[in-house]
Formats: structure tokens, sequence, C-alpha cells
């Protein structure tokens, strides 16, 4: 049958996108660090814009196919994943100590960014000026991240693995080579599993009768928050849980101004099927994780598993109504 077909399609799409960004994330960080960049910028910079590289390719190419409403689906499905399901997992594991620089700096940012996002959508659509203007807004956020990071210790770093770290600064020739190779490798396995996944997503949309914007809210939100939620995990049973916040915070961050600011330069954006609730739910979730974070500086285990619960309340939801 057809839909078997486009099925297969989809789940190939996520496995590429998810070693895609695996091996980007992790040649790219290598790289960086070999050549003098300090660990706390690729933490800001490279490791946030990398996660969010599924999204970014999914987005993009949806966009361009005509499916506007799939590619704003998947960018409020994967803010709210990764705030609810992303964080929420991770505390439940780990209780994840939050650090002042993210409510000081991070969180104003992310706020700020969805504000103007949903400023922007109220219309519907996000033309090229307006995509312009979140990509602007990523520029600065990218520069200010890196003149902030000259005041920290270069050597200090708590978004990446200190195994990566040790690893970039020991790298030899070879090694430089492999992540190359790892990088290349890595942007090809994202543009192929974005393809698959968005043609198999619209088959399956058409021929079950669901909206693009279900299939991106669900769906591909999930798959696409799939980089993040593994990172979840590992670092909480690492007991990392600054990798965690600062990720999932980073990675909300990328894709509203990133991926929705590059899909609306591209071809003006229109978010058909993201109905005002959907966007009210992403903007909850952000709001709520303010309180949680500052109310002892850590979010426990029963706070992670009420953002869990209404993940997966507003995701029977979605498939419900």
């Amino acid at each position: 049958m057809p839909e078997i077909l486009d099925i297969g399609w989809v789940f190939a799409g996520l496995v590429l996108l998810y070693f895609g960004a695996e091996w980007l994330v992790r040649g790219s960080s290598e790289l960086a660090i070999r050549f003098g960049i300090s660990p706390l910028v690729v933490g800001l910079t490279v490791v946030a814009f990398g996660t969010s590289a599924p999204e970014l390719v999914v987005s993009v190419k949806a966009n361009l196919d005509g499916s506007g409403g799939m590619a704003i689906g998947n960018v409020v499905g994967s803010n709210i994943c990764n705030i609810a399901l992303v964080l929420g997992v991770g505390a439940m594991i780990f209780p994840l100590v939050i650090q002042r620089q993210v409510i000081r700096r991070e969180m104003p940012v992310l706020l700020g960014a969805t504000l103007i996002f949903l400023l922007m959508i109220k219309d519907g659509v996000i033309d090229r000026l307006e995509g312009g203007v979140l990509f602007a807004g990523v520029l600065i956020y990218v520069v200010t991240s890196l003149v902030q990071a000259r005041k920290e210790d270069p050597n200090v770093s708590e978004d990446l693995d200190p195994e990566v770290i040790k690893a970039a600064k020991n790298a030899g020739l070879a090694r430089v080579f492999l992540n190359l190779f790892l990088i290349v490798i890595g942007a090809l396995l994202l543009v192929v599993g974005a393809d698959r996944m968005v043609v198999g997503g619209e088959n399956i949309a058409r021929f079950y009768g669901v909206p693009e914007a279900i299939i991106g809210l669900t769906l591909f939100a999930f798959g696409t928050s799939l980089p993040e939620l593994a990172t979840s995990v590992v670092a909480a049973m690492k007991r990392q849980g600054d990798i965690i916040v600062g990720n999932a915070v980073g990675s909300c961050i990328f894709n509203l101004l990133a991926v929705v600011g590059l899909a609306g330069i591209v071809s003006p954006l229109k978010g058909e099927g993201v109905t005002v609730i959907h966007l009210a739910v992403m903007l909850v979730v952000t709001v709520i994780l303010m309180p949680m974070m500052l109310y002892r500086m850590k979010l426990d285990r029963w706070e992670g598993s009420l953002l869990v619960t209404a993940y997966l309340g507003f995701t029977v939801w979605l498939i419900i109504v």
C-alpha cells in the first residue's frame, strides 16, 4: 500500500535527521575548539544551532513545497516539545539546577523572540521582511554571545561534554579530517532526511485527511526534537543539567529566529492550520517556565512530571480533536 511506503519514508527521515544532527554537532564542535574557539562560544552557537538544524531543513523544505502550515507547525511544536518534553524528561531523571545566566539572558531573549514571532504571525504570514528581521535577531544574539563569552573563562563550558572538549584539544590531523567528514555527511543526511520526511508526511496528510499543520505540530515536531531529547536523557544520566537547559532554551531561540527567519526569507511563510490555541500553548509553556526556574533555581522531578504530562495531554488533544 502507498501509505505504508510513506510511513517508512517518515521514519527513515527521522533516523537520517537524528544522525545528521548528531554528526554535524560533534564534527563542528570539535573542529571549532581545535582551532581556538572557546567551548562556551561553541556551546552557545554551534551546538544550539546544530540541534535546531533538523527544524531548519524540514521547515525550509516544507515551505518551498508550499506547505507553510507544516513549517510553522514544526517550529511551534518543536518549541513546545523542547520545553515540556525535553526539559521535563531531564528533570524527571535528575533535578536540573538552573544557572543565573539562563534567567538573566537566555530566558528574556526567548520570551522576547516568542512575542515578536506571535505579533508577526498574527496576520497568518511571515513575509520576507519579517523573516529578515527575525534572522537579524539571531545574528545579534550570536554576536552578543561571542562578546559575552570573552568575559568568561575560555576553558569552561557548561554546554559541551568534557570528553568532546578533551578530544578536540588533543586532535591531530587525522581527527581534523574526520570532523570535516562528519560535518559534510551530517549536512547531507539532514537534507536527504528532511526531503524524505516532508514527502512522506505530506502524502500521509493527504491520504488520511490530516491537516498539514497537525503533522508539523506532532510528528515533525517530535522527530526534529529527537537530538535535544537524546541529549537530555544522556546528560541527565550523567547529571549534567546545564547541558539540558542550555540546549533546550537555546534551540527554542534558534527555532524562532533562525528557522522561521530563514524560511520566511526564502519564501513568504503562510501558517495555514496553525491556530491561536497552538500559538497560545507555546506562549504559556514559555512563560510558566520562568517561575519554575526561579523557584529554588531548580527544576524538580514533580515539575518535570507536570511538564511531560502537559505535553502528552496537548498531543492527545491534537490527535483526537
